[in-house]
């Protein structure tokens, strides 16, 4: 046990659970939270792969087996943090049909002269949230022609202008004009409902539920740089998780199924092996422990899904396109970004020219040492697969904290149209 946890041991802190479920791996941390530092410290790490069939394009397909497989790795989590047990928890979601938008209403004001109050700005927040909810539903029906329930499940204010003035509380401002910017992230109700199964079998209490893709772009500390801009790629097993970021707001998210595996699947057809065989090659070609012929051939092979795979990126960026330029630094995570055929197509400028890029973009990894407020303090969180979970740990300190003016009106507005 570490010296925090000791510590924290003493002042009867409360553990916390980040559970990422992935397509190939769960990852479970166990986390501390100290309050007066604003900060939380890892003190358990479980990871246990997935059996086949567990989980399809990042989504749920087996209960039973999912359940078992977490169970493992919360229970080495637990081992290493050296405790028994855990009972709240953040869950992390992906899969095709987690989408995430931002939505902007402009809004006249009848009386220009009068103080914007809490009444005024809670109706112009609903109004934000309605037409949020009604988009989301449209674009789902029209992707899989079915009238799927989906579910609020992450909400935050990227912006708030008052006669195109920024600020960060509207309440007692004058102006006419009032334009408020809120990120939101839906899921189908029955992707939710796997998780929740999951936990309550797991006999934990689920904080927050949270679009992957969502954590790990609010990892980074970006609250008050209003001009940091990027594109987060996190590349997991069965999905492509991407998020833009403009001038320091989310501006949405989206998901293609198209990960990892079918690298792996792609390498086990050409050379005619077994997926586990295969799976193990691929990891050793990203780590670079293959020799020349062999890691050239194996990048021969995966060459053609590279680009199938970078045809999916180029889709998704482009319903972001719009009329401004695209931010000109990508930043990549989750196992898959270690294959180094990732990251050279990227570099390539081919793609770039078809989408609003101002100049060809950068590429760089996310390491765990990123993520802010989080410090690992077991020493096996090194790659940028580990960001994802992180991310997640991430999200229970706003859950847990102080809640900002904004966040705390945003809140109680999404309760008064729950009820």
């Amino acid at each position: 046990m570490s010296i925090f946890s000791k510590i924290f041991s003493k002042n009867n802190a409360e553990y916390y659970l980040a559970l990422d479920i992935g397509t190939e791996v769960a990852k479970a941390l166990v986390f501390q939270i100290n309050a007066e530092e604003k900060v939380g410290y890892v003190v358990g790490v479980g990871k246990e792969r997935q059996k086949k069939g567990n989980m399809q394009s990042g989504a749920v397909s087996d209960i039973s087996g999912v359940i078992e497989t977490c169970q493992i790795s919360i229970s080495k989590a637990l081992e290493k943090a050296n405790i028994k047990k855990v009972k709240k928890a953040i869950v992390g979601i992906a899969g095709e049909l987690v989408k995430g938008t931002t939505t902007t209403v402009h809004y006249e004001r009848g009386n220009p002269d009068s103080r914007i109050d809490f009444p005024e700005l809670k109706n112009i927040i609903q109004k934000v949230q309605t037409k949020a909810y009604e988009r989301i539903q449209e674009q789902i029906a029209w992707e899989t022609g079915q009238d799927i329930e989906v579910k609020l499940i992450n909400a935050a204010i990227v912006d708030v202008r008052i006669d195109g003035y920024q600020v960060t509380n509207p309440i007692g401002f004058q102006g006419k004009d009032v334009s408020v910017s809120i990120f939101n992230a839906y899921a189908p109700m029955i992707h939710l409902g796997a998780l929740q199964a999951i936990a309550d079998e797991l006999n934990i209490d689920l904080l927050s539920i949270a679009a992957e893709p969502y954590a790990v772009a609010r990892s980074v500390d970006y609250d008050d740089a209003l001009d940091f801009s990027a594109i987060f790629i996190d590349i997991g097993g069965g999905t492509t998780d991407i998020a833009v970021v403009r001038n320091g707001g989310l501006e949405g998210t989206k998901m293609f199924a198209f990960g990892g595996r079918a690298f792996t699947k792609k390498l086990a057809q050409e050379l005619r092996i077994d997926f586990e065989e295969a799976e193990e090659l691929k990891i050793k070609y990203a780590e670079g422990k293959l020799g020349a012929d062999v890691s050239s051939k194996v990048e021969q092979i995966l060459q053609s899904d590279a680009s199938v795979w970078l045809s999916g990126v180029e889709l998704s960026l482009s319903e972001f396109a719009g009329s401004d330029v695209l931010p000109s630094k990508i930043l990549l995570c989750g196992g898959g970004s270690g294959l180094p055929g990732i990251k050279k197509i990227l570099l390539t400028t081919e793609w770039v020219r078809s989408l609003p890029f101002s100049k060809p973009p950068s590429v760089n990894y996310l390491q765990p040492r990123d993520v802010v407020r989080i410090v690992d303090q077991t020493n096996e969180l090194k790659n940028p697969q580990d960001v994802t979970p992180m991310g997640l740990a991430n999200l229970v300190m706003d859950v847990t904290g102080e809640e900002k003016v904004m966040a705390g009106i945003l809140r109680r507005v999404l309760q008064t149209m729950q009820d």
